[in-house]
């Protein structure tokens, strides 16, 4: 495994030319058709949609999406999603459940969007819907930390019955910029802060709520897509095998046990 710190994994993850789900879709999916909208506002880009083959198994996909130049940030709101996007991955993912999908989502977002627009829209109602529905859908559920897994906007499509991380993935309850800001009330520490919020997925497995590390081709994931997809595909296509031997009420109560055993604390 990397012995990149913290921060220096951060650094991969935000390079501009790390792999996106729009290149990993096409590598890792046949016959893909995306949907749109959530049949209450609109369509949301930073949220993809769809269904595909993962080798002959048919599969739900829901992947945030970062863009890879100014004009794609701009139009999928720099991997924010407004809640009409987590209203859609719900609406695919019920749809999953009716028709005995397995369900994997993508994750990469600094967070949910948190302007007035998306406060107006729901915001908080459609995050906590998310985790109230992907909680009980009776469907396998496989979720990949692809860079960033910031705060509620990222758990929202990581209620799963396995979290996957590829190996410099980040997964945080806050950004480390804004830890800083609230700890030491200045952002400008984000790096001391980036170290001691144990993000990373190494830290993750400890805490048990990672259950597998993808490893990346070293110098991180922009140094060979195919390479990197194709670890993502294997573990996927082993993953989906597995859970999908699993009785519905089993995966549930495994799916319960695995969020409620997670944190710690004293009395």
């Amino acid at each position: 495994m990397s012995n990149l710190t913290a921060w220096e994994r951060m650094e991969v993850v935000h390079l501009k030319n790390r792999p996106t789900v729009n290149d990993y879709i096409p590598a890792m999916f046949t016959r893909f058709m995306e949907f749109h909208g959530d049949r209450l506002f609109g369509d949301d880009a930073a949220i993809i949609g769809g269904i595909g083959y993962l080798s002959d198994t048919p599969v739900t996909v829901l992947a945030q999406v970062k863009g890879r130049d100014l004009d794609e940030n701009k139009r999928t709101n720099f991997s924010m999603p407004h809640p009409e996007g987590y209203r859609k991955a719900m609406r695919l993912a019920k749809q999953a459940e009716k028709f005995h999908r397995p369900v994997i989502c993508l994750v990469d977002t600094p967070g949910a969007y948190c302007g007035i627009e998306a406060e107006k829209r729901g915001q908080g109602e459609a995050i906590a819907r998310s985790l109230y529905e992907f909680m009980t859908l009776k469907t396998p559920v496989i979720s990949i930390i692809l860079g960033e897994g910031g705060s509620g906007g990222a758990l929202a499509l990581a209620v799963c019955d396995e979290l996957a991380m590829l190996e410099n993935a980040l997964y945080s309850v806050i950004s480390p910029r804004g830890a800083a800001s609230i700890l030491w009330k200045d952002s400008s520490k984000e790096r001391e802060a980036c170290e001691i919020l144990k993000i990373t997925a190494e830290d993750l497995m400890r805490f048990g709520v990672c259950d597998k590390i993808i490893k990346e081709p070293e110098g991180g994931a922009h140094n060979s897509l195919e390479q990197t997809a194709d670890s993502i595909y294997e573990y996927l296509v082993d993953a989906v095998s597995r859970l999908k031997k699993c009785e519905i009420d089993e995966l549930l109560d495994k799916r319960y046990a695995k969020f409620r055993k997670i944190g710690m604390f004293t009395e």
